[in-house]
């Protein structure tokens, strides 16, 4: 089975902390990521499916950006994550909880019989998380 990746970008800014430690243990754990800094991220989409014969496609790439822009980067897109989504209210803005999101939010609006088949961030060119969905 094929699949295509679409690449978006966005920025956006966060910082890490959890109110049950002390600045001691905050720092300990995530170092000068405790103060708000900003990231130029990469957002992968990939889909799977079979090609419609018609078109040659697995998917239509207008009606995906379409989705991605409504459902995802016009929310994420030069936003402080842990304060301007409540999703992340309660979580840390990881990559590791941000493809989550992302998951989430896309799964059930790619347009039938194409699938979502991992969402990969890139944060900074070091570091990177991949998900498949739940399983």
């Amino acid at each position: 089975m094929p699949y295509i990746t679409k690449q978006y970008k966005f920025c956006a800014a966060h910082r890490y902390w959890n109110e049950q430690w002390s600045e001691k243990e905050n720092f300990e754990i995530f170092g000068d990521d405790i103060y708000l800094h900003g990231h130029n991220y990469d957002l992968d989409i990939t889909i799977s499916g079979k090609i419609n014969e018609d078109s040659g496609f697995i998917v239509n790439l207008h009606t995906l950006n379409k989705i991605v822009q409504e459902l995802v980067l016009s929310e994420i897109d030069h936003s402080q994550i842990e304060k301007d989504i409540d999703y992340f209210k309660n979580r840390q803005p990881s990559t590791e909880n941000m493809v989550v999101y992302i998951w989430e939010k896309l799964v059930n609006n790619i347009p039938s019989p194409a699938k979502l088949y991992s969402i990969k961030l890139q944060e900074t060119p070091a570091i990177s998380t991949i998900y498949f969905g739940p399983k």
